[in-house]
């Protein structure tokens, strides 16, 4: 299931993001006869509800209603704050990465003019560790496509993040923007995998060993040859670590290193 961010309407959900000054207003009750919403509804609280039903039951049961029945309102009465869902959605991918800390400060500058100071490597190690952890967290936001960006201020902070830690390896615009690409569908791409093996029991209703074990099984009576038509995938598989989630995490971390190793080579390169 793909969505797109940004379905909604331009001006609202920007102004949402970003805190314009058409917002919506609670009214105060006793005014012109009429009124206003009830006290505790807010664009915050109806996000964080948003994101709390997205994170216990997936996008699929994210609605409106959902949303209001957690608020205990009905679905009309967050319309006064949040158009609909589409811009509802965008708050709620904007929110999830506000959780990612802010990064280093801009880096010193050397007599050379170009900007010393931290490591770099160890900067943007810490970046993708803090995002990887967020998509694991809401792996919902994994399903809002990237065609498209939300546009609000946290989406772009990482971003500015990513590029600061990024600042001291001196990369030519197109290889940072090379890297920044690379960096980002890296560590979304490996998320993507480890929360769908983590869902895929509870999804099909098959554990992943009984899954397996059928597949293994049937597999060496139709390829009694398989290790020596495939002996390096073979050799591979075997070095897998028991743990799933240790066996994951040391994939990202592997994968990371290696693709570190080619920013730092490119960097040096010129």
């Amino acid at each position: 299931m793909v969505v797109y961010a940004g379905q909604g309407d331009a001006h609202r959900s920007l102004s949402l993001l970003w805190g314009g000054p058409d917002q919506p207003r609670p009214g105060r009750p006793g005014r012109t006869g009429r009124t206003g919403p009830k006290p505790g509804l807010s664009v915050d609280a109806i996000v964080s509800a948003g994101i709390a039903v997205a994170d216990a039951e997936g996008m699929a049961a994210l609605s409106m209603r959902a949303v209001g029945d957690r608020l205990g309102r009905t679905a009309m009465a967050l319309y006064t704050y949040v158009p609909g869902k589409a811009e509802l959605l965008d708050l709620m991918h904007d929110r999830a990465l506000a959780e990612l800390p802010a990064g280093p400060d801009e880096p010193p500058v050397g007599p050379d003019g170009l900007p010393v100071g931290p490591d770099w490597r160890a900067a943007v190690t810490g970046w993708a560790e803090a995002l990887y952890a967020c998509y694991l967290r809401h792996p919902w936001v994994l399903q809002i496509s990237q065609a498209r960006p939300v546009l609000g201020p946290a989406e772009l902070a990482a971003m500015e993040t990513l590029l600061r830690a990024l600042q001291p390896a001196a990369l030519p615009p197109q290889r940072l923007r090379g890297a920044v690409g690379a960096l980002w569908q890296f560590v979304r791409g490996t998320a993507a995998v480890t929360a769908e093996t983590r869902g895929a029991a509870a999804a099909t209703g098959v554990t992943d060993e009984d899954w397996w074990l059928a597949r293994s099984a049937r597999l060496a009576e139709l390829a009694p040859h398989f290790t020596a038509r495939f002996p390096l995938l073979t050799a591979l598989q075997s070095e897998g670590g028991a743990d799933p989630r240790e066996r994951d995490q040391e994939a990202f971390r592997t994968g990371l290193a290696v693709l570190l190793d080619g920013i730092a080579a490119s960097a040096a390169g010129g």
